[in-house]
């Protein structure tokens, strides 16, 4: 089940918290509980990407994104996700979460977020591609910042992103399909 309430509980916490300009690093702190793991006693896999929306969603509200997505009744869904799993998160375990906008295209946003253990060491780390969008489709991110920061332009995107992106461009779609064994 999805975690409402520790949702919520984050959004109502961002609320209070000082807004962040747009390329501001958004820090959030999170635990892992018996409910998140999987047989082996660690944060699941796909768990992990659910938290991550636990520190992707304030971080949203604090940047400002909210007003503007309710008054042109924008929507936003994730486009894409590559993620490194280094660092077990046992039960209990407390992780603090880093996330921030890299930048933007013409379709998408591309926002960096991790998760650091106690001792310093970084479990997993994610680049996602996101989307904005309305009842016709994707919006151009440049919609989105021109009202929250007007002549804002994007920074250049890391180069190992750009090679990312250009990879997911090669991809087929949709995926070929595979006989079945």
């Amino acid at each position: 089940m999805y975690p409402y309430i520790r949702l919520a509980k984050g959004l109502l916490g961002s609320r209070n918290a000082s807004k962040i300009d747009l390329l501001d690093t958004h820090i959030s702190h999170h635990m892992c509980w018996p409910w998140d793991i999987d047989p082996w006693k660690e944060l699941n896999n796909g768990r992990t990407l659910t938290i991550y929306d636990l520190g992707r969603l304030p971080a949203g509200d604090r940047v400002g994104m909210y007003g503007p997505m309710k008054t042109h009744k924008w929507g936003m869904t994730i486009a894409g996700t590559t993620i490194r799993y280094r660092r077990r998160v046992r039960v209990f375990d407390k992780v603090e979460m880093r996330t921030r906008i890299l930048g933007w295209d013409g379709r998408f946003f591309y926002m960096d977020q991790s998760m650091w253990k106690t001792d310093g060491q970084c479990s997993s780390h994610a680049v996602l591609r996101m989307a904005l969008t309305d009842k016709s489709g994707i919006v151009d991110p440049q919609n989105m910042m021109d009202i929250l920061k007007p002549g804002v332009t994007s920074p250049s995107l890391p180069q190992w992103v750009q090679t990312w992106v250009a990879a997911e461009n090669l991809r087929p779609w949709p995926p070929v399909k595979t006989a079945a064994g």
